[in-house]
């Protein structure tokens, strides 16, 4: 090989490996951009969530106008105010409280959301939603509410994963209360695969568990929590941060990982029970 094509060649590999590292450093830096956003946005319940937590105690807490208390099809944990996703024999469990208006949730739904569903399918956790309608009784309005009990139809069907994903996917701004019409929540329920049914529209309609959402939200204000989103790990808060660590995807891994170090992965989903008028 002559003089020249050595170093042809030694220039195309040159600006091959600095392609790989220009590449390299800016997958580095937009994981660095977006883990900083999503502590920042999340640390800002710290301080909105009292607040938040404040205002949704002018919120009805008893349920008492809302009609017979029915449970979506297979609640667990006290009071049956949690729907289950993943194995249910997942060492692990994340406790997540939220309110469908609340944009920290949004916030943290969107950015952990493939994660939480890798753990899941891997049976390494199982996350408990609880529901909480906050933002009603501090912005006015009924999106809070309404998004809960159409969550709850969904979970009913057999589908509450898919649709509380794209409630998240469709949030609308805090101050809008665009899901307090059930005409928005039964057109979004068209992005989920046969969950648009008569059954389900009923459901909504009717607000079958509002009361069911109003206990909930009764739970979180009487828990004490300083605001939505409130996150556990085996009963212990992640949220904003964990011994000292901020929450990030890289975190989540890490302590989902310790708590399951000597477990087996969980394998038995839950399977929903029909709706009961259990109180």
């Amino acid at each position: 090989m002559s003089e020249n094509q050595e170093r042809k060649r030694s220039a195309r590999e040159r600006l091959q490996q600095e392609r790989a590292s220009q590449r390299a450093r800016e997958k580095r830096r937009r994981t660095l951009i977006v883990a900083a956003a999503v502590v920042g946005v999340l640390g800002l319940a710290a301080v909105v969530g009292v607040i938040a937590a404040n205002a949704g105690k002018n919120a009805s807490k008893d349920g008492s106008d809302a009609g017979p208390l029915l449970a979506p099809a297979g609640v667990q944990g006290k009071d049956q105010l949690a729907i289950p996703v993943g194995a249910s024999d997942a060492p692990a469990t994340l406790t997540v409280w939220e309110d469908f208006r609340c944009p920290v949730c949004g916030q943290f739904e969107n950015a952990f959301r493939d994660t939480l569903h890798e753990l899941e399918k891997a049976g390494k956790l199982k996350v408990e939603y609880h529901l909480a309608t906050i933002i009603d009784g501090n912005m006015g309005g009924s999106g809070s509410l309404r998004a809960a009990n159409a969550a709850a139809c969904a979970q009913d069907a057999g589908k509450f994963d898919a649709y509380h994903d794209v409630l998240y996917q469709n949030q609308p701004p805090e101050q809008e209360d665009a899901f307090g019409k059930n005409s928005r929540l039964i057109e979004l329920a068209g992005k989920v695969e046969g969950l648009d049914t008569p059954a389900f529209r009923s459901c909504v309609e009717d607000g079958k568990h509002d009361a069911w959402v109003a206990k909930s939200n009764t739970a979180f204000v009487n828990g004490g929590f300083r605001g939505t989103p409130t996150l556990l790990l085996n009963g212990e808060p992640i949220f904003p941060n964990k011994g000292g660590e901020q929450i990030s995807v890289a975190n989540l891994k890490k302590w989902v990982e310790a708590a399951n170090k000597g477990k087996k992965p969980g394998t038995r989903l839950p399977t929903p029970s029909p709706s009961s008028g259990a109180s």
